[in-house]
């Protein structure tokens, strides 16, 4: 049985913390939808001391802001851009159209067809999330969504450069200047200057998330990605150094961000927790990384890799990072996560920031039943039909008569059997199933 050498808050604590959430979420989105842009003005002064005069930037705003970002932090943003790119448009080119004819005459198909507005949301509290715009926006254009509109939080009371410049060359059609709860209540519900989106997309802390849950069937939501989480599945083929490495590279995001090592080796957790105590003491963000190592880090000391996975698969965790001497194993095996980062060589943060996958994944164990962001998530599938001959209506027509019967829904038979009668000539008394063919012999 797997054994706990460091475990974080219990669920009883973190289930209060979701609830003061929520609340507090459900009176911020109340008010944004009675009272619109004074709500929104108002929560943006509250929490980001900033009130201007609208929330869109004008188009030489935007050029303002990006004459402040050096040629060579543009051209950064740029060759992460184009990585994104290309794996989202190899990922839209395995989704195809299809049509085929199921029975002389009956033709099916579906097509996939892009939404038609998406609200992005860029992080930008304590740390400015630059590449979440890269992998929101690039991947709805790719999609081919015809509206894209990108929000992110001011920082020191303007727009943050590199931000506007990676939404703006992603191809944002539409930039705001606005942040948490207030940003994508006012995207999803729509205020008097913001038109609203069909869908909100991005990662953020647990009140953006948990706003995303409450605005969910009003408009589409891409995933639950709330605080970010990370994994590491280790044994003695690597070091302390990096697996404490691995962990609070991404403990530093916040106070709630869950860090977690399995292993199967004791002597890796137990260095691996002295090596943390080491790293925290010269980390520029240990403020962070300490809160969220302390309450929500858990060191799993398993018998063998079989049990690894199992517990691994139970928690599903948003990263997970395996560095074993069965790495492929790993991958032809598990199958609840948000991404895998396989090997030494790669990290969390290659995905998060440049690689090419997509780092929009699902947290709170939603990797049970979903999968992060990509192309897919902006494409709605949806199907169609033709029947082309009279035969082929009254054969289909025959069959769904009786089924609809069956299930007692007269109304449901009358609209087979009125094209039984007119293609087929059958003399279908109403209200009752088409006869079978050998009886009317």
């Amino acid at each position: 049985m797997a054994e706990y050498l460091k475990r974080g808050k219990p669920a009883d604590e973190r289930a209060e913390d979701d609830a003061r959430v929520r609340a507090t979420v459900e009176g911020i989105l109340g008010d944004i939808e009675a009272r619109g842009d004074a709500a929104v003005r108002e929560l943006s002064e509250k929490f980001d001391g900033y009130r201007p005069q609208t929330f869109r930037l004008t188009d030489s705003e935007i050029e303002a802001a990006m004459q402040k970002v050096s040629t060579r932090e543009m051209a950064d943003i740029r060759f992460a851009q184009d990585q994104i790119r290309r794996f989202a448009e190899v990922q839209k080119s395995s989704m195809t159209d299809v049509e085929v004819e199921t029975l002389p005459g009956v033709v099916l198909g579906h097509k996939n067809i892009p939404v038609n507005s998406v609200g992005c949301y860029v992080p930008g509290g304590k740390f400015p999330m630059v590449a979440s715009a890269h992998m929101s926006v690039i991947t709805a254009k790719v999609a081919g969504v015809k509206r894209i509109v990108a929000s992110a939080p001011p920082v020191n009371g303007a727009p943050h450069p590199a931000i506007v410049a990676a939404m703006k060359e992603g191809g944002a059609d539409e930039i705001l200047v606005l942040g948490g709860v207030q940003a994508v209540g006012a995207m999803a519900l729509g205020t008097e200057s913001i038109a609203p989106v069909d869908m909100l997309v991005g990662p953020g802390n647990a009140f953006v998330a948990e706003a995303k849950r409450q605005l969910f069937g009003r408009v589409g939501i891409d995933l639950f990605a709330g605080p970010t989480e990370t994994m590491v599945i280790a044994d003695d083929t690597v070091d302390a150094e990096m697996v404490a490495t691995d962990l609070l590279g991404q403990a530093e995001h916040g106070y709630n961000s869950p860090a977690c090592l399995i292993t199967n080796s004791r002597k890796l957790a137990e260095a691996t927790l002295a090596e943390i105590d080491r790293l925290l003491a010269i980390l520029p963000t240990a403020e962070t990384a300490s809160v969220s190592w302390r309450d929500y880090g858990d060191v799993i000391l398993c018998a063998d890799h079989d049990e690894m996975l199992r517990v691994s698969e139970e928690m599903a965790y948003e990263h997970v990072q395996v560095m074993t001497d069965r790495d492929e194993w790993f991958l032809e095996n598990m199958t609840n996560y948000g991404a895998l980062f396989l090997g030494p060589r790669t990290n969390v943060a290659n995905g998060d920031k440049v690689i090419g996958t997509n780092h929009t994944l699902p947290t709170k164990r939603a990797g049970r039943y979903t999968g992060g962001l990509w192309v897919g998530k902006f494409l709605k599938t949806h199907s169609y039909q033709r029947v082309l001959t009279d035969e082929a209506a009254v054969l289909v027509g025959e069959y769904g008569s009786r089924l609809c019967m069956l299930e007692g829904f007269v109304g449901h038979a009358e609209q087979c059997n009125v094209r039984v009668r007119r293609y087929g000539g059958v003399k279908v008394p109403y209200g009752e199933g088409a006869p079978y063919r050998d009886a009317a012999e």
